[in-house]
């Protein structure tokens, strides 16, 4: 999977910036005892995401709801969650 950054803001599509709204208003609300480790944008996937210290990703493709995104880097698996506290739950097993 390529992950890239985009270099400036301006660089953002309208549907991007709003994805990212609406993780950093998730972050705000939801996720700020957390660290967030990265952030950026996946190009084969289109999903905007912000990497948490603890192993959670908030994600959202194209202005839409965000979702919590768990990688399982030893099998290669994503599980996605509606609910952070049940991604952190899977995070931590």
């Amino acid at each position: 999977m390529k992950l890239s950054t985009k270099q400036n803001i301006t660089d953002l599509s309208v549907t991007e910036l709003r994805s990212l709204a609406k993780c950093l208003t998730t972050y705000s609300k939801d996720c700020f005892l957390a660290t967030i480790e990265l952030s950026g944008y996946n190009e084969q996937s289109g999903y905007i995401y912000l990497s948490l210290d603890n192993g959670v990703c908030i994600a959202s493709f194209a202005g839409q709801e965000v979702q919590f995104v768990v990688h399982n880097f030893e099998i290669g698996e994503e599980k996605f969650f509606n609910i952070y506290q049940n991604a952190v739950r899977y995070a931590s097993i």
